[in-house]
């Protein structure tokens, strides 16, 4: 039994000597890792090269040239609303962030004050009127006394003729005849204070009627100031817009000029690009820009074209300039804005707001165009919130109303 349990038993030493040597079989020789790392990364780098290369074929050569600049920020109009008259505001029909539209009411101010003016301007108006058509009154009374002197004269010349003939024959004495020559005097100097009276007549009213008179005219004109002034009182949008820097309050006592509110139209907006000046050689008027905003990311771009370069650096038209004359001196290469217009339907399909940083791209392959803006052609006139002007059918349909009941 032990010889054949012992005949049959494995053997450690074999078995372990077996397993080894598959191992080493099954292993490959050590110097094929190295290569083959190095292999790869040689390809690896190959391929990196190769890459650069073409990067570097299209970005210096291929490419459309260039100039970018993410120092640019969204700009606009700023429409300060302030109160033209002193008044206690009643109403304040818009606040921040809500839209309005020309015209749109803003803030009602106390009118009681102006109302009471217009109606002294009014009387005012009504008493030129009636003191015009006594002028014209005047002159007939005037025509009259022209003629009650010529005829008080013309009996004068008569009887002072009758008394010298009769002087001369002894019929009255040289006392009578004096008398008479002193009442012809009296009626010669009345018909030249009745002349005057009547030149003086007509020159107040010479080349006018009731409505052109000089006075009337002066009465009418401030009669259309209180109108005016009264108008102040309802303050309405000047443009469509967001309201914004809205400060006033209810029941606040404003005097002429306190900024009540802004409105700032959205549509209207441009772009503010600080380009550095080693970056403007290339930069002309009309070249085609794309713009990105943070606010949006890269996934809406807004397209627009260089609307001109500004005058200096920020540094020029900083509130404290540098002074490089003086002191010692470190060379800073200096920034310009340059203005880029906006395509407004992209605003309104994707609006932007003041302030917003943006990136811009100038496209500068074409440098055919100008370096100067175009001459200044004028900004649109906003929509006058004035509800009495000098042409307003209210304010003078009133005035004619007011003449044709005092003349």
């Amino acid at each position: 039994m032990t010889d054949a349990t012992s005949d049959t038993a494995p053997n450690p030493g074999a078995a372990t000597d077996a397993d080894t040597d598959a191992v080493i079989a099954a292993e490959p020789p050590t110097t094929a890792k190295p290569r083959a790392r190095r292999r790869g990364l040689i390809v690896l780098g190959v391929i990196v090269v190769i890459g650069i290369a073409i990067w570097a074929v299209f970005h210096f050569l291929l490419a459309t040239p260039q100039e970018e600049t993410d120092d640019a920020y969204v700009a606009g109009h700023v429409v300060a609303i302030t109160a033209r008259d002193p008044g206690t505001v009643l109403t304040i029909h818009a606040d921040n962030t809500q839209t309005v539209k020309a015209g749109q009411p803003l803030i009602d101010l106390d009118p009681a004050t102006v109302d009471v003016n217009v109606a002294a301007a009014a009387a005012d108006l009504a008493k030129a009127v009636r003191a015009t058509r006594a002028d014209f009154s005047k002159v007939g009374a005037s025509d009259a006394g022209v003629v009650q002197a010529r005829a008080s004269l013309a009996a004068a010349q008569g009887d002072y003729a009758r008394r010298r003939g009769a002087a001369a024959a002894g019929a009255i004495s040289g006392e009578e005849l004096s008398h008479a020559a002193d009442a012809l005097k009296v009626a010669r100097a009345n018909l030249q204070l009745a002349l005057a009276q009547q030149n003086q007549s007509r020159t107040a009213v010479s080349g006018t009627d009731v409505t052109t008179n000089p006075a009337v005219l002066a009465a009418i004109a401030a009669y259309r100031r209180a109108a005016i002034t009264r108008s102040h009182m309802h303050i309405l949008a000047p443009i469509d817009g967001v309201v914004a820097q809205r400060t006033v309050q209810l029941g606040q006592q404003v005097a002429a000029g306190t900024p009540l509110m802004a409105v700032v139209p959205l549509d209207a907006l441009w772009i503010d690009a600080n380009f550095r000046e080693t970056q403007l050689k290339d930069v002309r008027i009309g070249q085609p820009v794309t713009i990105t905003a943070d606010m949006y990311g890269g996934d809406i771009v807004y397209h627009g074209r260089v609307e001109g370069v500004a005058a200096g650096s920020g540094n020029a038209f900083a509130l404290l300039p540098p002074q490089n004359a003086s002191g010692n001196w470190i060379k800073i290469v200096q920034r310009v804005p340059v203005r880029i217009a906006l395509d407004q339907r992209e605003l309104r399909a994707n609006p932007l707001r003041i302030g917003l940083s943006v990136k811009a791209t100038v496209d500068t392959s074409d440098i055919r165009g100008q370096r100067i803006g175009a001459a200044a052609a004028g900004t649109p006139a906003a929509t006058s919130d004035d509800v009495a002007t000098t042409d307003d059918p209210a304010v003078t349909a009133r005035i004619r109303q007011i003449i044709a009941a005092n003349r």
